[in-house]
């Protein structure tokens, strides 16, 4: 018989993997350690290899621009940016858990904008010197009005079993049209300076309100998904809808409630958008939702659910705001920004479809 001959590419990787044994066993042996198995199971997750991406990409933009991204004003500036996006993202993320989507997140934030700064100016007057009565009236309507669109969203898909990208694509279009008419598609400006205030005011070392207001929103929204019963319930029906029911739980129940959640926290954001530009900043918001998702996504959440972390968004929301920053400084257009989110959101999706092959091969 005729000895089968090895093909180059064969060659390649088996002199590939005779190098690279050596590194290999010693890695073994470090993950048999306390320490190393602490280290193993960390960078098992996606979380840790986005977290050495956005690193990388911090020192490299400071490699290359030395003295002008890793500064204070810069990065105060991205962290106040990033802050409304990743309030939009935890809620985001629990809905993907489930195996859904919210296309409607970013104007679901314009329209509690707007409702809310229109009560603020009830009457067209001017709410300059406007209390705290009316911005608490003015941070209760914006939850309501989230709270409000995200359980037309749940409803649609709990209950009359549309699809999630087609429920939240169609009420994208409802809160964006509702938006322009209400306020005749111009921005609305003159919000009580107390809102200004908070959205300038710095507290801990000059960190602002509104990027520490973000953190304990992703602070809590971990806790929730990770250490408790609701947490649960998302990723479970996440990971088999069917086997969930027969659990005894609601399935119906629990999405009008994380699909609430999704909207109750644009109605937030909205309201941070609010102190942090005073005005509603209505031509802002066109890719809220494709971000929010990109994040979650590129953080580690499964897109067919029950895999997310609120971690993993965190780190995840952080890297578009570091490319456009850092494009920004060093004089290439934005638009590259995009290119470079969109490749890495399919290196996310392909490892997260390895990563799903592997755990159906064991």
């Amino acid at each position: 018989m005729t000895a089968v001959q090895p093909t180059r590419g064969q060659s390649i990787r088996s002199a590939v993997a005779v190098r690279l044994s050596p590194v290999v066993a010693r890695w073994n042996a470090f993950a048999q350690t306390r320490g190393g198995s602490v280290v193993a199971r960390m960078f098992s997750t996606n979380a840790a290899w986005i977290l050495l991406l956005l690193a990388f990409l911090m020192l490299l933009f400071n490699y290359l621009a030395p003295g002008k991204f890793l500064t204070e004003f810069n990065v105060r500036t991205m962290a106040t940016n990033v802050s409304v996006l990743l309030v939009i993202a935890v809620g985001e993320t629990f809905v993907m858990a489930t195996g859904g989507i919210d296309l409607s997140v970013g104007y679901v934030l314009l329209f509690s904008g707007v409702t809310s700064a229109q009560v603020m100016n009830w009457g067209g007057r001017d709410s300059t010197n406007y209390g705290w009565d009316i911005v608490l009236l003015g941070f209760i309507v914006a939850l309501g009005s989230g709270f409000a669109w995200g359980v037309l969203n749940g409803l649609i898909v709990a209950k009359a079993k549309v699809p999630a990208l087609i429920a939240t694509l169609g009420t994208l279009g409802m809160s964006w049209g509702l938006a322009e008419i209400l306020s005749n598609g111009q921005d609305l400006r003159y919000l009580p300076s107390i809102m200004g205030d908070m959205g300038a005011s710095r507290i801990i070392d000059k960190i602002p309100l509104v990027v520490i207001v973000a953190a304990i929103v992703a602070v809590i929204g971990s806790i929730i998904l990770s250490l408790t019963r609701f947490g649960r319930y998302t990723l479970a029906i996440g990971s088999n809808q069917e086997a969930a029911r027969r659990a005894g739980i609601n399935v119906d129940r629990h999405l009008i409630k994380v699909y609430a959640m999704s909207g109750t926290l644009a109605g937030f954001a909205a309201f941070m958008n609010l102190a942090i530009f005073t005005t509603t900043t209505i031509s802002g918001h066109a890719n809220d939702n494709l971000q929010a998702i990109a994040a979650v996504v590129i953080g580690g959440t499964s897109l067919v659910g029950g895999v997310a972390t609120i971690a993993g968004t965190t780190i995840g929301i952080c890297i578009p705001m570091v490319l456009f920053s850092g494009f920004t400084i060093l004089g290439l257009q934005s638009f590259w920004r995009d290119v470079a989110v969109g490749a890495v959101l399919i290196l996310a999706v392909y490892t997260d479809q390895l990563r799903r092959r592997r755990r159906e091969r064991h």
